[in-house]
């Protein structure tokens, strides 16, 4: 295969992953415009976006299965032509039962193309080539969602909430035809046995964990629904871990973790992925609450670091290839940690433009913290674990980024209402303004507390980077023969 071909083929899937990562979070100030046109409470609306999250869940543990089953072109197609129909269901959709289940056939289709994607960068392109190409698959990872509040902040302040599947459809028009064209079949396929039970403990254990996490901070950890939730989908998630041990062909390969740095990786990869996580939920939400900012402008503070993150995503792929992961970890999460802290002791009278110049910094930390870490991590196992170490892998984040966001807010909500405030500050007030005023400082103190944990988590990250391989010990101990090079 010719590289151009290897490039045109990659940047085809590039589109379908882009907006499929995109629709995450490409309702998020569209919410209150459905709510309207619908008649719905929040609690309602808020299912367009965790029920996305949740399919997504679901559905991407068993994406190793269907790879390793079907080809290349069989998978793309199909994923980016259930994510189309879903898009034109959503556009057209005339109450809100149909939008959410079109939002659920979107997720369908854009859980399944992630872990394609990046096995197939693993099947088609040499370790030492790999760091470039993880790069711009960085940039859909960071580019998308960061994208995606701004994006739909203009389109509903312009036109309507539609509009922002009318939009993506089109493109996933020309993704699909593309695909036809350009997407061939790369690695081997076999007929594995499907273990029907393997996949309903899958379902229901992953499932039942992504609910439960999502629900706390709406419910609190002690709603017997969310407790029932989350312990009885640990349980099950255990109950499967066991099983795949067990099988000759399991639905994923738990053996990708007997690699340590793979085990090490992950873990830091899980951490980064709440910390990025963090800024991306409760930063806008900051922005409009506490600095009185409008949604459109929320979006437009984060849109620098997003465009940052993009970059640096595709240029910490050729300085990996030079100096290697733990390097880049090291120097990328220390940034993380400094500009966090600023995050620490904002106020309302913090100015825009210095929250979005610490946010563009802070994501080029997160760029070099994220992405060098995760091709380290592929190029450390055997070439027949590809797909079962890209599903283990963005399940884990998919898990880090639902278990994060919940932690955040339950922060959040705690602090703001546990927060005493000392009435001598308040004084020659209004009984009103007195009011607003400790509301204010109730809220912000839950945003401080949120920050705090984002701090934490920074901080076990860069600790936990020591414990990585150096470029000359990682190169040293890659398992793949020259034979499995050739055959990439």
């Amino acid at each position: 295969m010719s590289h151009k071909t290897k490039l045109v083929m990659i940047i085809t899937m590039l589109m379908g992953g882009f907006f499929g990562l995109l629709n995450e979070t490409l309702l998020a100030t569209a919410l209150p415009s459905i709510m309207r046109d619908f008649n719905i409470e929040f609690t309602q609306v808020q299912w367009l976006t965790t029920a996305f999250l949740l399919t997504n869940g679901v559905v991407i543990p068993l994406s190793a299965m269907v790879i390793q089953r079907f080809t290349t072109r069989q998978v793309f197609t199909t994923a980016i032509l259930i994510f189309l129909i879903g898009t034109i269901a959503a556009g057209f959709s005339p109450n809100f039962t149909v939008l959410l289940i079109a939002r659920i056939v979107q997720a369908l289709g854009s859980g399944m193309m992630m872990p394609l994607m990046m096995t197939t960068i693993l099947d088609i392109f040499e370790p030492h080539e790999r760091g470039k190409y993880m790069g711009i698959f960085g940039l859909v990872i960071g580019l998308a969602p960061a994208i995606g509040p701004t994006l739909s902040g203009y389109l509903v302040e312009y036109f309507n909430w539609r509009s922002l599947f009318h939009v993506v459809a089109p493109i996933a028009v020309l993704t699909f035809l593309a695909s036809l064209k350009f997407v061939i079949n790369v690695g081997t396929t076999k007929k594995v046995p499907i273990d029907v039970l393997s996949m309903i403990l899958s379902v229901l254990g992953f499932g039942g964990l992504l609910y439960g996490t999502s629900s706390i901070s709406r419910d609190g950890f002690d709603d017997p629904i969310v407790l029932t939730t989350i312990i009885g989908g640990l349980i099950l998630v255990v109950i499967f871990i066991i099983r795949q041990t067990r099988l000759t062909t399991p639905l994923l390969d738990f053996r990708v973790f007997k690699e340590g740095q793979f085990a090490v990786g992950i873990l830091i990869m899980a951490f980064v992925m709440i910390a990025m996580i963090g800024s991306e939920t409760v930063l806008p939400i900051f922005v409009q609450n506490i600095m009185g900012k409008p949604a459109l402008e929320s979006g437009l503070i984060l849109l620098p670091g997003a465009i940052v993150m993009g970059i640096m995503s595709v240029l910490s792929g050729f300085l990996f290839q030079k100096f290697g992961a733990k390097i880049l970890a090291i120097i990328g999460l220390s940034i993380v940690v400094i500009t966090t802290l600023y995050f620490v002791f904002m106020d309302g009278d913090t100015s825009s433009g210095m929250l979005a110049t610490v946010y563009a910094i802070r994501m080029v930390g997160i760029a070099l913290g994220l992405m060098p870490l995760m091709t380290h991590i592929m190029n450390q196992l055997p070439m027949h674990l590809n797909a079962h170490a890209s599903s283990m892998t963005n399940t884990v984040q998919q898990i880090a980024a639902s278990i994060g966001t919940a932690a955040l807010f339950t922060i959040m909500s705690h602090y703001a209402e546990a927060f005493k405030p000392d009435m001598a500050d308040y004084q020659g007030m209004g009984k009103k303004a007195v009011m607003q005023a400790v509301q204010h400082d109730a809220l912000l103190n839950g945003y401080h507390a949120a920050f705090w944990f984002t701090v934490i988590i920074a901080v076990i990250s860069l600790i936990s980077v020591f414990l990585l391989k150096g470029k000359k010990a990682a190169d040293a101990a890659s398992p793949l023969t020259s034979e499995e090079q050739h055959m990439q």
